[in-house]
């Protein structure tokens, strides 16, 4: 009689969320792409035709100057049925009303070297018969420096409860990465359309008009801008080849158009812009999604966080954080970041004689961390998902007292770490100067350095503990 096999419970993989994605992309990261949602809509042999197929009209969208060497060239063109000159003088949006801060100085914002952590970031109520788009629900906390130098960063959260009606965005000042952490987003983009759901990200690059609506309803998240270069994957070194976050697992959108047109003026659509930090809004009597094909290697994109291989220590110690780096945006100097986009995501932690959760650090970088789902390993009471922490340029910081006291006596048995969590880090060069909402914010907890006061002191000097690392480990 043939005996039945053995099963075994297997962790989970992070969520994925491919099967509540309506829509089709092309895969790689930094590939040359081209689309088209009509046959034949791309020329051949030609960017530029004296007419273009269907009557198209050719547009370049040029994320780095025209001189740069071909590694690093970011372009697209793009066949649009009107080009996207079709609008009217732009003037300025909800001046002195909008949240959203680009410079950042002694007048826009203040420095604090203290450790800082706000609750979860409220979201308006539905009921409220204002209702709050993405444009409108883009809340500044902090940054450096200044987009019209092309030097800095940015950091926003979103809090909408609508979806943008007839009107697109576009960032003139850099680029930005979406971090969604309630509601999925669907967004619109002259590239085509893109689902993005928590526990995914998304890149729009500098330039590009796109559209959020939320089918789910009221949305939370996070954005993080950077003012120059592109974000790229992190160099693998002695990792080889292979692991992080895979090139064939990011998504590119494939062209799709619409041709709507309006001649009344209560249709018309509006496209906000972000210029040097300031907002500016401009009329159209079309829609800014006209594209009907596309090529080029600059071009919005997808990944979903449960994709990430994560490298970890096998054997002792706990690695530094920048081995869960998804995404780069490079300075001129080497090895050290404008920003990383890292994550914290589920995984095995068989590490011997370790204090296994992040160790305590004071770093030359600024560590701003959210919460998307989950409970954070080093912090699991008071750190909440839609809420954040700002760790400032060499201010101490660590795991609370609780996770100290049991990270100290446990069991040292492989275990695993982070299941049904995904915690994110925007980890940048510069150091950060905070709004005044942010500051001000009522969801700010005053309390959070009480989380360390109660770290015991075990010092004896008279006594010294010996842990000899197991030679067969």
């Amino acid at each position: 009689m043939a005996s039945k096999p053995t099963t075994t419970s297997q962790p989970r993989r992070a969520q994925h969320t491919d099967a509540d994605d309506p829509y089709e992309y092309q895969s790689g990261f930094g590939n040359h792409f081209s689309s088209e949602a009509l046959e034949g809509a791309l020329p051949v042999g030609q960017n530029t035709p004296q007419v273009c197929p269907y009557g198209l009209y050719a547009e370049q969208l040029s994320g780095t100057a025209f001189t740069v060497g071909r590694s690093g060239n970011q372009r697209s063109w793009l066949y649009r049925i009107r080009p996207s000159v079709m609008h009217q003088p732009f003037e300025p949006y909800r001046a002195g009303k909008h949240a959203v801060v680009g410079a950042f100085d002694s007048r826009t914002t203040e420095p604090t070297p203290a450790q800082i952590r706000w609750l979860p970031f409220a979201i308006p109520a539905s009921s409220n018969p204002d209702a709050v788009d993405f444009v409108d629900g883009l809340h500044t906390v902090g940054g450096a420096g200044d987009p019209a130098l092309k030097s800095g960063i940015a950091v926003h959260v979103y809090m909408a409860t609508a979806s943008m009606r007839r009107r697109a965005f576009c960032n003139s000042d850099g680029d930005l990465l979406l971090v969604p952490q309630q509601g999925r987003l669907d967004i619109a983009t002259e590239f085509g359309p893109m689902a993005v759901a928590p526990n995914e990200i998304a890149v729009i690059q500098r330039g590009m008009r796109f559209s959020v609506a939320l089918p789910d309803g009221p949305s939370r998240g996070y954005v993080l801008e950077v003012y120059d270069g592109h974000f790229e994957l992190p160099d693998l070194g002695p990792i080889g080849a292979n692991g992080l976050a895979n090139p064939r697992d990011f998504k590119t959108p494939m062209a799709r158009y619409e041709n709507a047109a309006a001649n009344d003026d209560h249709a018309r659509w509006s496209v906000v812009t972000k210029y040097q930090g300031q907002l500016f809004v401009a009329a159209q009597h079309h829609s800014p999604f006209d594209v009907v094909a596309w090529h080029g290697n600059y071009a919005p994109f997808k990944y979903c966080l449960a994709d990430f291989s994560a490298i970890n220590s096998v054997s002792f110690d706990h690695v530094d954080p920048s081995v869960f780096t998804v995404l780069t945006c490079k300075s001129a100097h080497p090895g050290t970041a404008v920003a990383d986009f890292v994550i914290f995501p589920p995984r095995f932690e068989v590490q011997m004689h370790t204090f296994r959760p992040p160790y305590f650090h004071r770093n030359c970088m600024s560590e701003f961390m959210g919460l998307i789902c989950g409970e954070y390993e080093a912090k699991k009471h008071g750190f909440l998902p839609g809420g954040a922490s700002l760790h400032s340029m060499m201010a101490p910081h660590g795991p609370d007292a609780k996770t100290v006291q049991t990270a100290t006596t446990r069991d040292l048995s492989p275990a695993r770490v982070a299941d049904n969590t995904m915690a994110f880090m925007f980890e940048s060069m510069f150091q950060l100067r905070l709004t005044p909402w942010a500051v001000q914010n009522s969801q700010r907890d005053h309390d959070y350095y009480k989380v360390w006061q109660d770290i015991p002191v075990t010092f004896d000097p008279h006594q010294r503990v010996v842990d000899l690392k197991d030679p067969t480990v």
